[in-house]
């Protein structure tokens, strides 16, 4: 997608979540890094901080399935006047299984995946779908997704 949009950077937050599991001695224990309250304002310090050194776009691929987190960061972007186009990637249940079966980058049936998807589903249920723009990624290649988001952002 990042080839797509014009004067765009990708910005992944979960390797500011990786920066603080590094920590030593760790941080308190959790089942997530979005958890540790550290973390939500760096994803914010950090978009700013790229974003005023490069100007552009920043594409932040990332999953958060707690509403105060995505309230937490999306506040955090607003008051440093940062616009945010929230996409959500859907496919149906059964798409999703086999897509994590099939999973090539944490392997197939990856237990860290299978634990969220009944959290996704009652976010998708109670709030996430309300707060983004939904693509059907069901039928769609990874490539059409980049499309279409990318038309999208730029109209």
């Amino acid at each position: 997608m990042q080839q797509l949009i014009p004067d765009s950077r990708v910005f992944d937050a979960e390797k500011v979540g990786e920066t603080l599991m590094d920590i030593t001695p760790g941080l308190p224990a959790t089942d997530n890094f979005q958890h540790w309250p550290p973390w939500r304002p760096l994803v914010v310090e950090t978009a700013r901080r790229v974003l005023d050194y490069t100007g552009g776009t920043l594409v932040m691929p990332m999953t958060v399935l707690v509403e105060q987190y995505w309230r937490e960061i999306t506040s955090g972007l607003a008051q440093h006047a940062i616009p945010v186009r929230h996409f959500v990637l859907h496919p149906d249940q059964d798409t999703l299984r086999g897509r994590i079966a099939g999973d090539t980058v944490l392997g197939p049936n990856s237990p860290f995946r299978l634990q969220y998807l009944e959290p996704y589903a009652e976010a998708a249920r109670t709030w996430l779908h309300a707060e983004a723009e939904v693509v059907d990624t069901t039928h769609l290649t990874p490539a059409q997704v980049a499309l279409q988001i990318a038309e999208a952002v730029k109209s």
